[in-house]
């Protein structure tokens, strides 16, 4: 369904309604102009029995309008807008990936409204981006194409075909396990938006860094990283797990840049005993 929120008409999705006295679980997708709810609906949707699920393409991605502005403070700002719509008090926000820079920023801006945090290969700042291009450069699976690699990584893709093909070229290197049919499956499913993309990578990435506002989330925190992330690794979630006070960090040793796939029972039961201790 369609809600206007902020003054933009967003495709949100409410699973678990009916129990009204919890918090409300709003998980942001990654990958702005590539992401939508289906990666947060795929990985929280078995905790809906539980507690309220709400999950949405952001302003700019999937099947929402893409009205301006495009920011980290609008994108938060926009869960905001969704936590007054639903009617809850309290939230539980998770994000991986890009959709933890949001989850974060979420949590600092609105501190009072924020029950618990659950973050998922994601980082604080840019800095790693020099290890990820190391990364991509030295794969064994996969030859990357160092122009295309730069294209995407700088948010200067030319359309929404560009994008695609800039995207089927990196993505061999997010899974643990390779597969090349799973790849392009994933391919052909993603919604292209690539002024959204270029946006994102080429204005806000480039100036990314809240590490020293990380000390300012108080509520407790689940941060979770694949072994072999190759774009966000193991060292940007320690690092953020070391800033925020009360978190507890988990590393799933047989995954890449998606646990909640690869390790799908213990992404499971991880989150579950979490949800359970803080809600």
């Amino acid at each position: 369904m369609y809600v206007t929120i902020n003054g933009t008409r967003l495709n949100v999705k409410l699973l678990g309604s009916e129990l009204v006295d919890r918090p409300v679980m709003i998980a942001h997708h990654g990958a702005p102009g590539l992401g939508s709810m289906a990666e947060p609906d795929a990985a929280f949707a078995r905790f809906a029995h539980e507690l309220p699920l709400l999950v949405f393409d952001a302003r700019g991605s999937g099947r929402s309008d893409g009205e301006p502005p495009f920011s980290h403070a609008q994108w938060a700002d926009d869960i905001e807008g969704l936590r007054v719509w639903s009617g809850a008090e309290k939230v539980v926000v998770a994000g991986g990936s890009y959709g933890g820079f949001i989850a974060m920023e979420y949590a600092i801006n609105y501190p009072d409204r924020v029950q618990a945090l659950i973050l998922r290969d994601t980082t604080a700042d840019n800095t790693h981006m020099d290890v990820a291009l190391r990364n991509a450069m030295e794969s064994s699976r996969v030859t990357i194409d160092r122009a295309k690699f730069d294209r995407i990584v700088s948010g200067t893709v030319k359309d929404d075909a560009d994008l695609a093909d800039c995207w089927r070229e990196i993505l061999p290197l997010y899974d643990h396990d390779y597969n090349p049919e799973a790849v392009e499956q994933r391919a052909k499913a993603t919604p292209y938006r690539y002024r959204t993309h270029n946006y994102a990578f080429s204005v806000l990435h480039k100036n990314y860094d809240i590490r020293d506002r990380l000390p300012q989330i108080t509520c407790p925190t689940l941060v979770t990283v694949g072994r072999h992330d190759w774009i966000t690794p193991v060292e940007c979630s320690e690092a953020i797990a070391a800033l925020i006070p009360n978190s507890e960090l988990v590393v799933f040793e047989n995954s890449g840049h998606s646990p909640q796939v690869e390790e799908y029972d213990r992404f499971s039961s991880v989150v579950h005993q979490f949800l359970r201790a803080h809600t």
